[in-house]
């Protein structure tokens, strides 16, 4: 809404959120029998799960995730093996115990395929009595779940892979901010972590296995992007600043525990002939923009395309230009294109993921927010006991293309609202002058984002008789020219 003179009054983004939903084919509400089926959910909730295999709460379990996370679908326990190596445990939510498939609940979760964060509001997958409850694994609580084990030896290397069912319970809610501070030794433990010296050593043990996986999968490739995610903060439901979340050690904690176990869990279905899921980042089609844009910093890379190269590229700059390592990374991540998931039937390689370095990687660790996860925890599950696949090849192959689409639709959404949220906090700043760098060129137009805050718009005098052939990557100064919360359009000129 806004008022004669242009400027904004009060724009409901809490709405706008909910249009975007429905626009890009999501259903917002859960459907009719949601109510009835959790009814039986909690009923049966007070009565465990047919039993798991392993009794494992006694563990020390913590998970890590952000400051608001309600929905946890990881915890991790490690220990230290005589011979050197680590042995690390992840437990992941065993959802597929609680939601039966076919049912009402599952059925809006095959067609929505992913939690939407929208910045202002979260639409789940699943609903909330589940995702931040039952299914949930919240401190203090018995939760059933899938554990996928593996050991880290000094070089980084993945051994020993195996998973099962288990009963755990997490211990300690621990974020990211406050852990990694503490890991890198800029800032005070955590009061959890401080209170308790077994608690804050296996952190630490978790750490040293993440660095070791961490190293290993550099030297085989893996890009070291560093990519700048945004959150709004918000005061009386309007949104009034724009804050940046950064990796940190504990964020890298995760990501590694994430990649390794989505890997034990490919290599089985491999070596047990399952067809399944795959998430996959192929190589990308702009590698020659990529190596242009080395070329520009002084480096010559390959002229096909080469993972281990561009890290090192990456690595290199990281050090020489800190301050722009994220404009690089952000070019670079554009250039890669989006992931997708797709079906590799049995005895058939993997497409790969380019970005992890890594040929074996399915989606396991997050069924509470994304349905392959789901997917993948029932063929699984069914593989434990032998039992025929819960899904046929050809489902597996539907599942996989719709996934690839509503996460594109759900990119959308949360690209649409980040613009409009920019909207509604810029407003004031018209006119002022910002740093910038070219995120993408199109038929539609040139489009940029600004460095603090970080905002993306587009360049509505790029294509005017003179002006200079702009690519993405390029480096340039913008001013703000104007907004409009509706639309989510936020315009800059050279």
């Amino acid at each position: 809404m806004a008022t004669r003179n242009g400027h904004a009054s009060h724009f409901n983004l809490v709405a706008a959120a909910h249009e975007a939903m429905i626009e890009h084919g999501f259903q917002p509400e859960f459907p009719a029998g949601t109510e009835a089926q959790l009814e039986r959910i909690r009923a049966e909730a007070g009565q465990g799960t047919d039993q798991p295999f392993q009794d494992l709460r006694q563990l020390l379990w913590s998970s890590i995730d952000n400051d608001t996370s309600k929905d946890l679908d990881q915890i991790e326990w490690a220990e230290q093996l005589a011979d050197g190596r680590i042995r690390v445990l992840v437990g992941v939510a065993d959802v597929d115990a609680r939601v039966t498939r076919g049912t009402a609940i599952d059925s809006h979760a095959r067609s929505e395929t992913t939690s939407v964060y929208t910045g202002v509001r979260v639409f789940p997958m699943l609903p909330t009595d589940l995702s931040e409850g039952i299914t949930s694994l919240n401190e203090n609580e018995d939760r059933a779940a899938v554990v996928i084990e593996f050991t880290v030896d000094a070089a980084g290397a993945v051994e020993n892979g195996k998973a099962y069912r288990a009963w755990v319970r997490n211990r300690a809610q621990l974020a990211y901010n406050s852990v990694g501070k503490w890991l890198a030794g800029e800032g005070e433990a955590p009061a959890k972590v401080a209170a308790n010296q077994d608690l804050a050593a296996q952190i630490k043990l978790q750490d040293a296995a993440a660095q070791r996986l961490l190293g290993c999968r550099f030297q085989h490739g893996a890009l070291d992007l560093e990519t700048i995610e945004t959150r709004p903060v918000m005061l009386a439901e309007e949104a009034v600043e724009i804050t940046r979340l950064e990796k940190n050690r504990a964020t890298n904690l995760i990501e590694e525990f994430m990649v390794s176990a989505n890997g034990v869990i490919a290599r089985i279905f491999d070596d047990a002939g399952v067809a399944s899921i795959r998430r996959v980042v192929r190589v990308p089609k702009r590698w020659d923009r990529i190596v242009e844009l080395a070329e520009q910093l002084g480096t010559k890379l390959p002229a096909a395309p080469d993972s281990k190269a561009l890290n090192d590229f990456l690595l290199q700059q990281k050090q020489k230009d800190p301050d722009h390592f994220p404009d690089l990374s952000l070019a670079v991540v554009k250039l890669m294109g989006p992931g997708e998931y797709v079906l590799v039937r049995a005895n058939d390689a993997s497409p790969g993921h380019f970005g992890l370095a890594v040929q074996d990687y399915t989606h396991s660790t997050a069924p509470n927010r994304r349905f392959p996860d789901m997917v993948t925890q029932r063929l699984l599950k069914a593989w434990f006991v032998r039992a025929q696949a819960p899904y046929s090849v050809g489902d597996l192959d539907a599942i996989a293309q719709h996934c690839t689409l509503m996460e594109d639709a759900a990119r959308k959404v949360e690209r649409e609202m980040q613009k409009r949220i920019a909207a509604v906090v810029l407003r004031p700043r018209i006119g002022e002058k910002f740093r910038a760098i070219v995120t993408g060129v199109n038929h539609y137009g040139t489009f940029v984002r600004t460095l603090d805050p970080h905002v993306e718009g587009m360049l509505v005098n790029a294509g005017k008789p003179g002006a200079r052939r702009l690519d993405v990557g390029d480096r340039l100064t913008v001013t703000l020219t104007s907004t409009d919360p509706e639309r989510g359009f936020v315009d800059f000129t050279i």
